[in-house]
């Protein structure tokens, strides 16, 4: 381990919120590994929040990164050459000094495994050549470095200068070669980053990265708690178990980017931006949510309409079995419709069929795909 990252103790993991004790968990884009955690950027809207450990600012290690990666690929939901990865994207951010040589580590751990699969890294923080070149030094993972940019200007809101992610980006464009870089521009807030210049200069960001990422504000009830325990100006009259980004400001974002950045693609899905990225079908599925298809190239649509293919019925049905659904499931042009499955076991049903998989309670309305039905803003 590295010296600057120390291994907590049984007291001290007994203190460590009971979410994070476990490191490994499926999130949208991936089963995700999070053995160390602790983060001193400050961003209000984090999702630290919603584990109890915002007020951690040191890192510190759950185990070793041996220990971490064995503990990884014996899951019981990762399938080699499959399963999405994602490193460090819960509890703290994988590019911090300290934190640095555990994510080099891993990732060489996994590609010296021979594993072929997606790995996503998601940062906010510096970047260096060195980095770049050990990056490039990876063989067999498909890594994307995505860089987490807002153009937030105020602090209290983001602590931390948008200018570090944009040289971040810079330089990680510049040198890539076997890896690819995505500009996570997120979390857009009306009224706080939407402005016809702010959107120009993600335009103008854009074209140092295979792809852009958009997304809106993911805004919990611990978020807003600590948005009124700061004094910071609530962006919504409510929280929301999906991400908030107004129809009508997505379309205006939308058009004005496209006509400053044409030949940057912009995506709404995170897997949709990293398979345009390495030019591969979108692991999650998302073809069938045609409305999620409209920025889409036509080149990247064409890959994603031949590898997606409703799933067999038997198959289906097996694995829904074994995983513990309610009843039958349903499978439409769409999406597979379940019952009695959280999201794990949804997101390893839906990696392993390439094909969307949601929950029958939580339905998803057309053209609302992961986004929030509260949507009024109070700025």
């Amino acid at each position: 381990m590295d010296k600057n990252v120390t291994i907590i103790d049984a007291t001290q993991l007994s203190q460590v919120n009971p979410s994070l004790r476990d490191p490994v968990e499926y999130r949208k884009s991936g089963l995700s590994l999070n053995h160390i955690v602790g983060c001193p950027l400050d961003c209000s809207y984090c999702v630290r929040h919603l584990f109890g450990n915002f007020d951690q600012r040191k890192p510190q290690a759950l185990m070793t990164d041996e220990q971490a990666f064995e503990q990884f690929i014996s899951h019981r939901y990762f399938q080699p050459h499959i399963t999405p990865i994602q490193l460090f994207n819960r509890a703290t951010d994988p590019m911090l000094p300290e934190v640095k040589p555990h994510t080099h580590n891993l990732l060489r751990l996994l590609d010296l495994a021979g594993l072929t699969n997606n790995v996503l890294v998601i940062t906010r923080w510096r970047v260096t050549s060195e980095d770049c070149k050990r990056f490039n030094a990876l063989k067999n993972i498909k890594l994307t470095i995505l860089v987490t940019y807002s153009g937030i200007d105020d602090p209290k809101v983001e602590p931390i200068k948008s200018s570090i992610a944009v040289n971040s980006l810079r330089l990680l464009f510049k040198h890539a070669q076997r890896y690819r870089t995505v500009l996570y521009w997120r979390p857009i807030v009306p009224g706080l980053n939407d402005s016809d210049q702010h959107i120009a200069r993600a335009a103008q960001l854009a074209k140092h990265a295979h792809a852009t990422v958009f997304s809106g504000l993911f805004y919990r009830k611990e978020i807003a708690q600590h948005y009124q325990s700061q004094g910071i100006p609530e962006p919504y009259t409510s929280t929301a178990r999906r991400k908030l980004l107004p129809l009508e400001e997505e379309q205006r974002l939308l058009r004005i980017y496209q006509s400053q950045a044409p030949d940057t693609p912009i995506f709404r899905k995170t897997s949709c931006g990293v398979a345009y990225a390495h030019q591969q079908p979108d692991y999650n599925g998302h073809f069938g949510i045609t409305e999620l298809c409209s920025t889409c190239p036509s080149a990247q649509y064409s890959t994603c309409k031949t590898a997606w293919k409703k799933p067999d019925e038997t198959l289906l049905s097996n694995l829904c079995r074994s995983l513990g659904a309610e009843g039958e499931p349903v499978i439409t042009d769409r999406s597979i419709i379940v019952r009695g499955l959280d999201e794990q076991r949804r997101y390893f049903m839906q990696h392993t069929l390439g094909y969307q998989v949601h929950d029958a309670d939580k339905p998803h309305h057309y053209d609302r795909h992961g986004r929030a039905e509260a949507q009024r803003n109070i700025l």
